[in-house]
């Protein structure tokens, strides 16, 4: 059974950091995409960040380009979203998932989803 685990939220004032991390278990890493995604209260789930662990091709979607992060520790099942200058708009629970996106594509085919992580930044 595939297991994903998220850690690291917290409440940081604006300009802050922090690093999610997404521990994932009873999977083949390497195979794998993991992908981050955030929900804040109202607004639809969306696409934050994602890496192919087994080409270390990443994504960052425009709202986080420039301030996020995304890496992979292999040896520890782990990928980490660093976030740097965190705003308000920030503010949201953070999904980690893992996929499998098949031979061509970088990201997606999600199939497992963490429970999330609550990041709140304050003005």
């Amino acid at each position: 059974e595939v297991q994903v685990v998220e850690s690291g939220g917290g409440l940081v004032q604006t300009g802050g950091s922090l690093r999610l991390s997404c521990a994932a278990s009873g999977t083949t890493f390497e195979k794998n995409a993991i992908g981050w995604f955030r929900q804040a209260p109202g607004k639809e789930r969306e696409g934050v960040s994602c890496i192919g662990i087994s080409s270390g091709g990443t994504f960052y979607a425009d709202s986080v380009k420039g301030r996020a992060t995304i890496s992979s520790d292999n040896a520890k099942n782990t990928v980490y979203l660093q976030m740097n200058n965190l705003k308000p708009e920030d503010t949201a629970v953070y999904y980690c998932a893992v996929g499998d996106p098949g031979p061509t594509a970088l990201c997606g085919g999600w199939e497992t989803w963490g429970q999330g992580t609550q990041v709140t930044v304050s003005s």
